[in-house]
């Protein structure tokens, strides 16, 4: 062990974690494509529905539910892509 302070990464984050922070984006970004793959899905099921059952599928909870759900995973990857660009940012540093 060195005498040497560990260089901060963000907030209580060693140096010596990056992977850590790289494994965690790794896996966010996983799951995000994972919920983008399986929403292009559910767009592909109810196109093939005729148009009385897409419209009732339409007007159910759980479909505005869903729709709020892919609202927030968008959210969700930009909050992902900012939070990458921070620990690069603070990784330079």
């Amino acid at each position: 062990m060195t005498d040497e302070p560990s260089k901060i990464i963000g907030p209580d984050v060693p140096a010596s974690e990056p992977d850590q922070i790289e494994l965690a984006h790794s896996i966010i970004e996983s799951l995000l494509e994972h919920i983008s793959v399986v929403s292009d899905l559910i767009a592909l099921m109810a196109q093939a529905l005729d148009q009385d059952t897409t419209k009732a599928l339409t007007l159910t909870a759980q479909w505005q539910s869903y729709l709020e759900s892919r609202r927030q995973m968008e959210h969700t990857r930009k909050d992902v892509e900012k939070f990458v660009e921070m620990m690069k940012k603070s990784d330079e540093a």
